[in-house]
């Protein structure tokens, strides 16, 4: 439980490191890091003192002699005895490297992927949030099984090339788009804003950087492929909260009426001081809002009718209301109760990021990032290895009837340059660990099958590999793993030598207890009784309370509970002196008792009475146990502090600590 609260304080201390990113370190020569101090020949260097220094104190690392000097001190106790912990080698016990490996997987994701993709994801889509884009397109569906992939691709192919001879978008649209929509709007969507639907990240990317006015794709999504044309781009309208009137064109029989007279004598009457809550109400005709006073709730761009959109826009003030105005609905007034423009990224980011995990671009960025260390870092493949291991395959390999060879051939099936090499020993190992991706491949030929698996097993050894370059990478990944590792390392040996030993050592506990005896006592004390009376029977408490004065609490009960029936329940408790409300309102003697309070949930009536007065005294062992263990620890420590220090010396370089001092 305590290692657990300690990581999880590491764990808030990663999410400030990452946000700081400004005050990444870059790496220091040794001259540019002097030592600060050593225990026992190890050095400790001024950017880790700085790093931990700053990152603890937070506000208050001012830098100055006295708070220095008391950080350092805290910091030499925390190094000698992660010295000693070492050299009873906690860190070889398998379990505990076992717990450090994970929580640097942890952190490595962290780094990999949020830091790699998922920023650089949310800061694309900020920016694409800042503008709306006007386009047209043209869409060919994909079936769904994805067999006649080449009939879709003519299709849109034939489309371009009717565009590109100046055939007009529109008419093209009408003949060759499989977006139903493509019939009433020609092909012209109008104004959008991103973050586009999942699936089409390719488009919305196209969207915001293609030139205006030019044609661009085919372009493969998720629903199939586009053709798109950019008309223009305008800052981002962001989104509005309104409230509207609506006087329909034509009754539910279809009769036409005069809806336009009508909304104008409304109008007349906001422009005369009514309410406009009141007058949505009463004579909107949308059902679904004019009991809630007209409101619409929040909406954004291309939600509603062009019309209506730029109606709702248009408005600068809050509470003000437009004109008269006509969709296909029918006229309408809006009134505008709130703008909502696009916030700020700090703001708007953390909405991004969980738009953008749940998203396909997510998985796209995530092979580019692949892609990328791979050219990056001289990644070459052995095929012939890969190729003369599936003509080694039958059937059985997409089974569980398949098993990897005890002995694992050590023949190389890619590498990255001389750093990093995978063998095709590795790859069974993987197979062996994927048995159920295996099965799930069983009607895939074996070839196929082979190659599906390998390209997985590249991208897990590819991000393998650059786990192992973020401590060189970046400074602060190392400086957080060491604290993780020295966290475990001061926990284990602490917990050994202090804390189990506070807890066991009961002949060493009682010999401590002895030296610090009057430390722990009690004030004066009372003995009290504590009377439940049933509240149905609340007309006799004034009887139970005189008796209660002057017997003990077994003949108040043989009293008033006669027979089976328990009208009265009794029990004891000792309190101290100013310590207790039971006893707060009451005199402070022998036979005293409380004012009667009432329990509606368990329908009672409750008093207590004062049957005796304990005089100050002191705490026993059993009595002040948690309080004197922990003293106990804090004795064990300082003894375990000044033997380490005799075990381990320590040398602090003053010019070096003098320079660090504001």
């Amino acid at each position: 439980m305590i290692r657990n609260r300690f990581f999880l304080f590491l764990a808030l201390m990663l999410a400030w490191v990452i946000a700081a990113d400004a005050q990444k370190e870059k790496s220091k020569t040794k001259e540019e890091d002097p030592i600060l101090f050593t225990v026992n020949g190890e050095p400790v260097r001024v950017s880790e003192f700085t790093y931990i220094y700053t990152k603890t104190n937070g506000p208050r690392a001012n830098f100055s002699k006295q708070s220095l000097e008391e950080y350092l001190e805290l910091y030499q106790r925390f190094k000698l005895k992660v010295q000693k912990a070492k050299a009873m080698r906690l860190d070889t016990i398998p379990a505990l490297k076992t717990e450090l490996e994970g929580y640097r997987r942890q952190l490595a994701d962290s780094y990999l992927i949020d830091r790699e993709v998922t920023e650089r994801l949310v800061e694309e889509a900020y920016k694409y949030t800042l503008e709306d884009v006007d386009i047209s397109h043209i869409l060919v569906l994909i079936p769904g099984d994805g067999q006649d992939t080449m009939r879709s691709f003519q299709k849109i192919t034939d489309a371009k090339s009717m565009l590109e001879m100046g055939e007009p978008f529109d008419s093209v649209a009408v003949k060759f788009s499989e977006d139903k929509s493509a019939r009433t709007n020609f092909g012209h969507v109008g104004y959008v804003t991103a973050l586009f639907p999942k699936g089409l990240y390719k488009m919305e990317k196209a969207a915001y950087t293609a030139p205006i006015g030019r044609l661009v794709g085919p372009i493969r999504t998720g629903a199939g492929y586009h053709l798109l044309m950019v008309h223009g781009r305008r800052p981002a309208r962001g989104e509005v909260e309104c409230a509207h009137i609506l006087v329909r064109k034509s009754t539910e029989t279809g009769v036409l009426k005069d809806a336009k007279g009508r909304i104008d004598s409304i109008y007349q009457a906001l422009e005369a001081g009514t309410s406009f809550e009141e007058l949505a109400r009463v004579t909107s005709e949308d059902k679904r809002t004019n009991l809630k006073g007209g409101h619409i709730g929040v909406f954004g761009i291309n939600r509603f009718e062009r019309s209506f959109e730029d109606a709702a826009f248009n408005l600068e003030k809050e509470g003000t209301y437009s004109k008269p105005f006509e969709t296909t609905a029918g006229w309408h007034i809006i009134k505008l109760i709130s703008k909502r423009p696009v916030g700020p990224y700090n703001t708007a980011k953390a909405g991004l990021m969980t738009k953008i995990k749940d998203d396909t671009r997510f998985e796209e960025a995530k092979v580019s990032m692949v892609e990328r260390i791979k050219k990056d870092n001289d990644f070459k493949e052995f095929n012939t290895t890969l190729s003369s291991f599936a003509d080694t395959l039958t059937k059985d390999f997409l089974t569980y009837k398949w098993k990897a060879p005890e002995t694992k051939p050590q023949a190389i099936l890619f590498a990255f340059g001389s750093k990093y090499k995978a063998s095709l020993g590795d790859f069974m190992d993987f197979l062996d660990r994927s048995s159920r991706k295996r099965i799930r491949l069983a009607n895939t030929p074996v070839a196929d099958a082979v190659k599906s698996l390998y390209d997985e097993f590249v991208v897990e050894q590819t991000l393998k590999f650059e786990e192992q370059q973020l401590e060189t990478k970046y400074p602060e990944f190392k400086a957080l793993m060491r604290e993780y590792e020295e966290g475990i390392l001061l926990f284990e040996a602490t917990k050994m030598i202090v804390w189990d030993k506070a807890a066991q050592d009961t002949v060493g506990l009682e010999q401590f207890y002895q030296t610090i005896k009057g430390k722990y006592a009690w004030g004066e004390r009372a003995e009290l009784s504590v009377y439940s009376l049933n509240s149905l029977e609340s007309g006799m408490l004034d009887r139970v309370q005189k008796f209660a004065a002057k017997n003990t609490p077994e003949e108040v009960l043989k009293k008033f509970n006669v027979g089976q029936d328990t009208i009265l329940v009794y029990g004891t408790k000792t309190v101290e002196k100013g310590r207790s409300k039971l006893v707060e309102n009451m005199a402070w003697e022998v036979g005293a008792y409380s004012t009667p309070e009432v329990n509606e949930r368990e329908k009672t009536l409750s008093f207590v009475k004062i049957e005796k007065i304990i005089p100050k005294a002191e705490k026993t062992l059993d009595e002040a146990r948690g309080y004197i263990i922990a003293d106990y620890q804090d004795y064990l420590e300082k003894l375990w502090v000044e033997e380490l220090k005799k075990e381990y010396p320590v040398k602090v370089h003053e010019e070096v600590f003098r320079s660090l001092i504001k």
